[in-house]
């Protein structure tokens, strides 16, 4: 998303450190040391060997003491904690709360059963994405809404003009920013069982998806069964003054099967599972339709619209984008961001937007944008790494199966 979107650190910007390409990384990622800011976590993350690197003007965690690769395989088999405090919760509230959110995003809002939610994407007048971000409808006149650390900035400017623009003609809403609380990600097969020792929720009854307000470890808390990897897991936002003892609760419970798990594990989790990373493979000029999220516009929407691009992007509906975002399974070192896409005569078709290699695949995968007639799966394609031509096939994504809990 999270997609999300998920606009996380990764693997390729630990890459382009390593290869000294800092301008172009600063210029995306960076701020100064001085502006950096850090989370309630952050003495938690230091004392637990946490390797803090700049991102989204935050110092966050890369890693830990184990590698990325078994920090991403640990993460399938047993547990992960992140912290995510550098994304921005807020909420909508107001009896119009529901029809203001749907003149920016693309998702039938108005459709949702209170407590339930989706991923859904802020879209600008040309229907380009502004950010992808979780929303989630608590009440019919209360939304809580998580957007991307690199977007906050751009995203709450462009819901607060368009709030202004609504007020003004008589519309009921207002909002909250939550920067009093912290978010943590509790993620993998373990985050039920260890969190429900520290709950009264009876979690069986919690589906992806949905959010229940409720008291963890003493605290009350939101927690939304979602998250970015692709396993099973909770995202859950906690008084700040709780945090610390929410993380330190949540491993101590798991006896140590749970491990902190830093950004650049995030990066090859949400890979492995075919999510989109904003910055890389959703940016201002890509629609939801070439990102393949058809599936997150409402059918209400697909038939109606309303909300900002609808146009250019229902057009795209009934008569298919120009390029489609793929997967790509690939031979050789692995393909990153850029690499060109070449179809089997040498022609130019694509450009690689994230990639890397799967530790739980133990191959390269990679996801990138194509000429539309190019995307079939199994599609033969050559991908370009250091200007050498290596063998690519498009490959259905998510690349490693999504564990969400479902009702059965």
């Amino acid at each position: 998303m999270r997609g999300g979107g998920l606009w996380q650190l990764g693997q390729s910007i630990t890459r382009r450190l390593a290869q000294a390409d800092k301008k172009a990384v600063g210029r995306r990622y960076f701020a100064s040391e001085a502006e950096q800011k850090k989370t309630v976590l952050y003495d938690f993350h230091v004392a637990n060997g946490g390797k803090m690197v700049p991102f989204a003007g935050w110092s966050m965690p890369i890693q830990y003491k184990d590698s990325i690769m078994e920090s991403t395989v640990n993460c399938r088999q047993n547990g992960s904690l992140f912290d995510v405090s550098h994304m921005c919760g807020l909420s909508l509230k107001g009896k119009d709360c529901v029809p203001f959110l749907e003149k920016l995003v693309i998702a039938d809002v108005a459709a949702l059963a209170p407590g339930t939610g989706t991923l859904t994407v802020f879209t600008n007048e040309k229907g380009g994405a502004i950010d992808d971000s979780v929303i989630t409808k608590v009440t019919d006149d209360h939304i809580y809404i998580v957007v991307n650390a690199g977007c906050r900035d751009k995203d709450l400017a462009h819901i607060e003009a368009h709030m202004k623009s609504f007020k003004a003609k008589g519309g009921d809403v207002s909002w909250n920013i939550h920067d009093e609380r912290s978010l943590l990600a509790l993620q993998g097969p373990l985050a039920a069982p260890v969190l429900q020792h520290l709950t009264k929720e009876d979690l069986s009854k919690v589906y992806f998806g949905e959010f229940r307000i409720t008291d963890i470890n003493g605290a009350r808390c939101f927690i939304t069964r979602t998250g970015y990897t692709g396993e099973d897991g909770f995202e859950i936002s906690v008084p700040s003054e709780n945090a610390v003892d929410l993380a330190k609760a949540i491993l101590e419970k798991s006896e140590g099967k749970v491990r902190l798990t830093g950004l650049g594990a995030r990066d090859s989790l949400r890979l492995e599972a075919g999510l989109c990373l904003y910055g890389n493979d959703m940016e201002q000029h890509t629609t939801p339709v070439e990102a393949g999220l058809n599936w997150a516009i409402g059918k209400r929407r697909k038939a109606e619209g309303g909300f900002l691009g609808a146009e250019v992007i229902l057009k795209q509906l009934a008569e298919g984008p120009k390029v489609r975002l793929v997967g790509f399974t690939s031979t050789g070192p692995p393909p990153r961001s850029h690499s060109e896409i070449q179809d089997e005569k040498g022609t130019t078709i694509g450009e690689i937007t994230s990639g890397g290699f799967s530790p739980c695949l133990k191959k390269n995968i990679a996801m990138g944008y194509v000429k539309s007639g190019s995307h079939k799966t199994g599609t033969k394609a050559k991908l370009l790494v250091r200007g050498k031509a290596y063998d690519g096939v498009v490959t259905k994504k998510p690349f490693v199966p999504t564990k969400y809990y479902k009702p059965s």
